[in-house]
């Protein structure tokens, strides 16, 4: 069975990385709502919504995924994952709780295990 970061990281590595929310840009659906780390998505990817998979980008350059949120959005109805990319385990955290306390999404936070991510 192949590892879910693993599949995760041949995803990331084969897609472009778009960034279309900066750091401390609003949110679209929420005014006075700032993104606390870059947003976007991974390009010619799909996610269950039909929309590109979703990610945060950190400035751990070079860390990888790092972990995934898992959010239910009750107002779209949906249900996904976030990629955690080059984040450093305070900016998971902020990803976190940007999603569980400010969007009310959840966000529980799937951190890669530390001998999966030694490469």
């Amino acid at each position: 069975m192949a590892d879910f970061f693993a599949v995760l990281d041949e995803l990331v590595a084969g897609s472009a990385v778009v960034v279309d929310r900066r750091r401390g840009h609003p949110h679209p659906r929420f005014p006075g709502v700032n993104y606390p780390l870059d947003y976007g998505h991974l390009g010619g990817t799909r996610a269950g919504d039909g929309a590109e998979v979703d990610v945060f980008v950190g400035s751990a350059d070079g860390r990888g995924v790092v972990g995934v949120l898992l959010t239910a959005d009750p107002h779209k109805l949906d249900v996904e994952l976030k990629v955690l990319l080059d984040c450093t385990p305070a900016e998971a955290e902020l990803a976190r709780r940007f999603c569980s306390d400010v969007l009310k999404i959840g966000g529980n936070l799937v951190e890669r295990g530390a001998s999966a991510h030694d490469r």
